[in-house]
């Protein structure tokens, strides 16, 4: 045919070492060749329309360097002078950003699962937002975003190690193409990074609101209402478990300061609501104490990783929007 006849008389003149340029050369249809020939061709196009270009290469890359240091101290300045402005911007950074390339990109799968994410989501915060606030609300807004806590650390670990298995070629064994298991591996980590840290975030605004509605936490002040001894300082509801029994759905935790809460109160206060003080009296919280089962502890880590993650999804692709603007603006292609 004339496309074998093409890379064969491309193939021939590399051998002969003469300097052929491929995008004048190879005039045939290459959605017809192999897609390993077509990134081949495409590759040696990209080599020699950037050949001579190393200087403004190297500029490039140092304009890049500096101002990802520059970037990586405002950021840092911004949230250590004004935390709060700085968590809304990163939330509504982390909800667009993505949304723009989904839709850019085409990406309806993703689209789905972020429409029906925010949907509920914002059920969820229009409970916790209401005034007077319902006793049910504090329970049902903890079990959702600990459900999203929980679904987003399982897929984010299935994703891992499919990417671990791929890498090692464990996905020979059942017959699964490459491109197909890393591509399976990293959407799967993607959606559990991504959840994860919107979970969060969404979680400790609603805490902070249900508190404060509860009245028994305020913050940046004192309580504004007496605790009683049997009474949830998260929820406000009646504790029915004393401390030394064990329930039947969830056990009474009691902190270092005396204060005692319901057990999936005070986890999500302090796990997913990133919560590290009695939400009655502000005391530190001891989650070594707390946290005796050592795959627990992993979910710490875990929610550690997942702050250390939110700068690269919200903030890197506006990094290098103003990193791709300066080298226009300096006529670097």
């Amino acid at each position: 045919t004339h496309c074998t006849r093409t890379v064969m008389a491309l193939v021939g003149a590399q051998v002969l070492d003469l300097d052929i340029d491929p995008a004048v050369e190879v005039q045939g249809d290459l959605s017809n060749l192999p897609v390993e020939q077509q990134w081949k061709i495409q590759h040696e196009k990209l080599h020699i329309k950037h050949r001579g270009h190393e200087a403004m290469h190297a500029e490039m890359v140092l304009i890049l360097l500096a101002t990802l240091v520059v970037a990586q101290i405002v950021l840092v300045q911004w949230k250590q002078r004004h935390c709060r402005s700085y968590n809304l911007v990163t939330l509504l950074q982390m909800w667009v950003v993505p949304l723009y390339f989904t839709v850019k990109l085409y990406w309806w799968r993703f689209l789905s699962t972020w429409g029906m994410f925010s949907v509920i989501t914002s059920y969820i915060i229009f409970r916790a937002t209401r005034k007077p606030l319902s006793g049910r609300t504090p329970r049902l807004v903890y079990k959702w975003f600990l459900l999203i806590y929980k679904l987003s650390y399982a897929v984010g670990i299935v994703g891992y190690l499919a990417i671990m298995c791929t890498l090692f070629g464990f996905n020979l064994f059942f017959k699964v193409k490459t491109e197909d298991s890393m591509d399976f591996g990293v959407i799967l980590l993607f959606y559990g990074l991504y959840y994860g840290v919107m979970g969060r975030d969404f979680a400790e605004i609603c805490s902070d609101y249900m508190a404060s509605t509860i009245g028994f936490y305020r913050v940046g002040g004192m309580p504004t209402r007496a605790l009683a001894e049997d009474l949830c300082a998260v929820c406000g509801q009646k504790i029915f478990v004393d401390v030394n029994e064990e329930g039947i759905i969830e056990n009474t935790y009691q902190l270092s300061c005396g204060h005692i809460f319901h057990e999936f109160c005070i986890r999500g206060w302090c796990i997913v609501g990133k919560k590290q003080t009695c939400p009655y009296c502000n005391e530190k919280v001891d989650l070594k104490r707390m946290l005796h089962n050592p795959w627990e502890r992993t979910h710490v880590l875990y929610g550690q990783l997942l702050d250390w993650l939110r700068y690269l999804v919200a903030w890197q692709p506006v990094i290098i929007g103003v990193v791709q603007g300066i080298n226009y603006s300096l006529g670097l292609e």
